[in-house]
């Protein structure tokens, strides 16, 4: 099993700064994220990465730009995969408090389907960039890439897509924590007192 971490988006809502630079308990995210990868898998996770900056970022990452530039996190997700490679567990790199046992799970639950995605209380019901992907979702990508649907889910009717179910998600830790994401300097200070013992 593979890891990717995604640092897409131009940060707009943080005045374009790499989110995943900031430090939350003392901590870099991106360096947080690491250290969760390696913990599930024994090996350092890719780096899915346009800013040209990015390979100083964390020199023991091999970093990778889009496959497909312009394509938004749905393009990151395909990156991923294909150079990952799949079987491949992603997280989006402003996600400070995803663990590694949630990373273990997620890497489980694709035995028989081509995607996992936990449950979870956000908007569209799952996390699309907290979740693993196969190998035959890069082709279920390029399909719906060529109709000119950039949905990070717009892929899923073409695959089996199996869930890491909220019960399972909740016994690893509180959704609302593990599926955090650091949009916004307000959003960066609640991370920072969620961090505190």
């Amino acid at each position: 099993m593979n890891g990717a971490i995604l640092a897409g988006g131009r940060a707009t809502r943080f005045g374009g700064r790499p989110k995943g630079l900031e430090r939350i308990g003392g901590e870099r995210i991106l360096d947080r994220l690491v250290h969760a990868f390696e913990e599930a898998f024994a090996a350092p996770p890719l780096l899915v990465a346009n800013d040209p900056e990015a390979p100083r970022w964390h020199p023991g990452l091999r970093v990778v730009p889009d496959l497909r530039p312009g394509l938004g996190a749905l393009g990151g997700i395909h990156t991923a995969i294909c150079r990952a490679p799949a079987p491949v567990v992603l997280v989006a790199w402003d996600m400070p408090f995803v663990t590694a046992e949630l990373l273990g799970a997620l890497a489980g639950g694709l035995e028989g389907v081509d995607a996992c995605l936990p449950e979870s209380g956000g908007r569209r019901g799952l996390e699309p960039l907290c979740a693993a992907y196969g190998p035959a979702c890069a082709a279920a990508i390029e399909q719906v890439e060529e109709a000119g649907d950039r949905r990070a889910i717009a892929f899923h009717h073409l695959i089996r897509v199996g869930k890491l179910n909220d019960r399972t998600v909740r016994a690893i830790g509180d959704p609302a924590i593990l599926f955090f994401n650091v949009n916004t300097a307000e959003d960066l200070q609640r991370a920072e007192e969620m961090a505190r013992p």
